[in-house]
């Protein structure tokens, strides 16, 4: 596989964009805030920005970007030429990463476009041999999934940096560090069950035996200390040291099969969530420790990468007491002697949705949730920090009519 890249204008430096806190950045241009409400548009993809303040949605007939608090339509973009399966942010700039959808008559899917909506055109494309699956963008770098390989670029120059073979990833798993001073990546490996870390700022790369099945879910932590896995069984989620590759804990979704759609992690790393065909969102409480916590790692704040070399960061450093603890069996004093979900660890919180569509979480404000589903809805739930339980519907829109139907 290889990929070329033709830019009429370079790709600017994103750095020098403006950007925002809330609402949407004057770089946008004309604010629409009309939903589709004239007839229904098919609904190709869904993807959070960095900081999940807002989300992408990629349509039949172009994208539009949504901010999540306040939740609004901050502007839309349909083309001529068709729609994109995929719609990457980078951040709340005003550059973009498109992939055209099998009708797009201009952009296919083995193209990726960087869109510039200050200018309204496209700046930068890379072109492959097979589709493209995935997309992800940092505010240096620039990086492209397909099948069997995963490309990293810079930004400025579009200068082809690395490139990373992996086992079949027809779902296109990747996920980036967002710090600025530390870029650990995260993809499928070699062989079934392993995950791939390069630390790009070490040099090194670390493999991870995660699940004796496929790996069908994988996110990282903003500085990319922690990685958190989920198999195509999913049933158990883990968490990772992405350092030294020691499991620091295991929580349990269910006792069946799952297809896991999400893995969020909350910004203070106190918080998992989960999403998956079953129709629950599963919240846990984690027991890893938080960087800079305490004064052996305030030096994370400068290089959490960096220290992540040193003694105090060891598992146990990793691990901390929790006021919070997840449920657990009434059978686990009996571990040992039981199949492994007695002792397991169970989720502290849930919500409900429909079953069988797509859905992905993130953390907001104040202890709460935000989900958008591949069948046009919003949701923004809370959960109680100390007893768990159900969470409760705070807000719900129905943000696009679509004809997506469960399959």
């Amino acid at each position: 596989m290889s990929s070329t890249l033709s830019s009429s204008s370079g790709i600017l430096v994103p750095s020098t964009l403006g950007t925002c806190e809330s609402g949407v950045s004057g770089h946008f241009g004309q604010v629409q805030l009309d939903y589709y409400d004239h007839d229904e548009t098919e609904l190709l993809s869904v993807s959070w920005n960095q900081d999940y303040g807002c989300f992408a949605a990629g349509t039949c007939r172009g994208f539009s970007i949504y901010n999540c608090d306040p939740f609004e339509e901050t502007f839309r973009r349909d083309l001529k030429s068709g729609g994109f399966g995929i719609a990457e942010m980078l951040f709340r700039s005003n550059f973009f990463a498109l992939v055209g959808c099998k009708s797009n008559s201009q952009y296919p899917p083995n193209k990726v476009i960087i869109w510039d909506d200050h200018q309204s055109r496209c700046i930068g494309e890379f072109t492959f041999r097979s589709e493209v699956r995935a997309v992800k963008l940092r505010l240096d770098r620039i990086v492209v999934v397909l099948e069997h390989k995963i490309y990293v670029y810079n930004f400025t120059d579009s200068k082809l940096l690395h490139q990373i073979e992996t086992l079949a990833n027809p779902r296109g798993l990747c996920c980036l560090s967002h710090n600025s001073n530390t870029f650990v990546l995260a993809c499928p490996g070699l062989r079934r069950g392993q995950v791939r870390i390069e630390h790009f700022g070490l040099i090194m790369t670390k493999f991870i035996y995660a699940h004796e099945s496929q790996i069908a879910c994988l996110t990282l932590t903003m500085d990319g200390l922690l990685l958190a896995t989920a198999s195509t069984k999913g049933t158990l989620i883990r968490i990772f040291n992405t350092v030294d590759g020691t499991m620091l804990q295991e929580v349990r979704r269910g006792v069946d099969k799952a297809d896991i759609y999400c893995i969020a992690l909350s910004p203070n790393v106190q918080w998992l969530a989960v999403s998956s065909d079953k129709g629950t969102v599963h919240l846990f409480s984690l027991r890893v420790r938080v960087v800079g916590e305490d004064s052996s790692c305030s030096s994370a704040a400068q290089s959490p990468a960096m220290v992540c070399r040193s003694s105090s960061l060891s598992p146990d450093a990793l691990i901390s007491p929790s006021t919070t603890a997840n449920p657990g069996s009434s059978f686990s004093f009996l571990k040992g002697l039981l199949p492994q979900y007695f002792s397991s660890e169970w989720s502290f919180a849930q919500f409900h949705l429909p079953e069988y569509t797509t859905f992905i979480a993130a953390f907001g404000s104040q202890n709460t949730v935000i989900i958008v589903g591949m069948d046009g809805s919003f949701y923004r739930c809370s959960f109680d920090p100390v007893n768990g339980g159900h969470m409760l519907q705070q807000e719900y829109v129905r943000f696009l009519k679509t004809d997506n139907r469960p399959k």
